[in-house]
């Protein structure tokens, strides 16, 4: 498993030759560290003004980045598993009528499940994203420096996944899907860039 690997490895994965692990883990990954980021922030003992409002929107951001960051870090090899799927099923036979039919039928349903992975990175982020303008307004101002990082990563992490999606759908074969996953895909870029954190 990625996560399981010591940074260099990681780092040397991404670097080789293969397919896997490529922008869709990378995506994940960038915003991981984001939320991971976020998430030191809200926990400094230290607030903006030390006061009880600002430590309960900090803890209150803290829960939600909890399982928005163990979310996105399970998608970095989530993101891989698919793609495999993807991999595998362009090589399954189409010799006869048979083969071509399931090998089709294959194919989209691991397109599906491709686009579903960064769909949720995307969600994810935004989410983050979210958390993140109340870490900037109540955190302690010496580590708005980590809350930018944090922001920058999370956007790079979210437009990452976006770009995933759109190439998946362009395989896609269902038109219903893939216009409800546009629709989806075009909200929370409207989301995304009308968030206070993201926008600076």
């Amino acid at each position: 498993m990625l996560i399981e690997k010591p940074v260099r490895d990681l780092l040397a994965a991404f670097a080789s030759s293969d397919p896997t692990p490529g922008g869709g883990s990378a995506s994940a990954l960038a915003s991981a560290v984001g939320a991971s980021l976020l998430t030191m922030v809200a926990g400094l003992p230290k607030t903006r003004s030390n006061s009880d409002e600002d430590r309960a929107a900090l803890a209150a951001a803290a829960a939600a980045l909890g399982s928005i960051r163990q979310q996105l870090t399970e998608a970095i090899d989530a993101d891989t598993a698919a793609y495999d799927r993807v991999v595998g099923a362009y090589k399954l036979p189409k010799g006869s009528d048979a083969e071509k039919s399931a090998r089709t039928a294959a194919i989209q349903a691991a397109l599906r499940a491709a686009t579903e992975v960064p769909l949720g990175v995307m969600r994810l982020s935004a989410q983050a994203l979210d958390a993140a303008t109340a870490i900037a307004a109540h955190g302690h101002p010496g580590a708005s420096s980590d809350v930018g990082v944090a922001v920058a990563l999370l956007g790079a992490g979210f437009e990452g996944a976006r770009l995933n999606v759109a190439i998946n759908l362009s395989g896609i074969r269902d038109d219903s899907y893939t216009s409800t996953v546009a629709a989806e895909t075009d909200r929370l870029r409207n989301l995304v860039s009308s968030c206070p954190a993201a926008r600076g």
